[in-house]
């Protein structure tokens, strides 16, 4: 098994479709069917269910894929680590972020890190907390900035990089609005605003308020922060936010929680092992993070 064969595997899974396969590997049709029937050969399984229109993975192809793409990812950081000893850094570095983070501003730190390695190729996108840490671990991007998983996967490494309690954000004309703390019991009867399900603070919020006795219900979801704030500003509901949302907005009352606060921790991923550009990126981090906005 060549590392050229994984790649060509890897190419077709994710395209479902030869031809486009090729195309993106840049080579023929008919190499590429070679490369993968001598692949499926060699592990005495098919890979692939084939028809006119697309290809789909076997149980045998869904099984590869993961193990495909950690080699891949592997082998990529192996040849970082000896680019790193020579003081440079090639290659790709796929990054994924929550939209909002205090302990660090990503652009920012991607600005000075794309300056200080102009031969790396990088990368960011946007998105849930689970759904990041899955790409992490699949192989599909190197480091992701996320709310700490509360069962995270054995193929990662976390690493802290904030920790802050949850306030509860109202209107300013809420019955709220002028206490000095809230229990969470007394929020049973609230309508809430909320991310969607695959957002770090959602999940917190969803167990926290369990924990606590509550049934809620959330009426809107948002998919960004300013919007969320916005919905709460205009008497839409109320929200548990990590407690650093109090300076994005002054159009919202932000109170605290009564008893055993619950608290928002962010944390970075990587796979296990990572790369050196990954691992360069995290010395970074840790050079700017900026001090929690409270230690409760």
């Amino acid at each position: 098994m060549e590392l050229r064969q994984l790649e060509h595997f890897v190419t077709v899974a994710e395209e479902c479709h030869f031809t486009r396969a090729a195309k993106r590997l840049h080579i023929a049709q008919s190499g590429l069917s070679a490369s993968i029937q001598s692949l499926e050969r060699e592990l005495g399984a098919p890979l692939f269910l084939r028809s006119t229109r697309q290809v789909r993975l076997t149980p045998e192809g869904l099984a590869l894929l993961v193990e495909a793409r950690r080699t891949l990812a592997a082998s990529t950081a192996a040849k970082d680590a000896v680019s790193a000893v020579r003081g440079l850094l090639r290659g790709t570095l796929a990054i994924g972020s929550l939209q909002c983070l205090h302990a660090i501003h990503v652009p920012a730190l991607l600005a000075g890190f794309v300056r200080a390695h102009p031969g790396l190729e990088v990368s960011l996108r946007h998105g849930g907390s689970s759904h990041l840490t899955d790409l992490v671990r699949g192989g599909r991007l190197d480091i992701a900035f996320v709310s700490r998983p509360r069962h995270p996967p054995e193929e990662v490494i976390l690493t802290a990089l904030d920790d802050e309690p949850l306030v509860l954000a109202c209107p300013p004309e809420h019955r709220f609005a002028d206490c000095e703390q809230v229990k969470l019991q007394d929020l049973a009867e609230e309508r809430f605003v909320d991310f969607t399900r695959d957002w770090g603070t959602r999940d917190l919020a969803d167990r926290v308020l369990a924990e606590a006795g509550v049934e809620r219900r959330v009426a809107l979801e948002a998919s960004d922060v300013h919007s969320l704030l916005d919905l709460v500003s205009y008497g839409l509901g109320v929200a548990l936010v990590p407690q650093s949302f109090t300076a994005k907005t002054d159009r919202v009352r932000f109170l605290p929680l009564a008893g055993d606060v619950p608290r928002w921790q962010t944390v970075a991923v990587t796979a296990d092992p990572h790369g050196a550009a990954a691992a360069a990126l995290l010395r970074e981090v840790e050079a700017v993070r900026r001090p929690a906005a409270t230690n409760g």
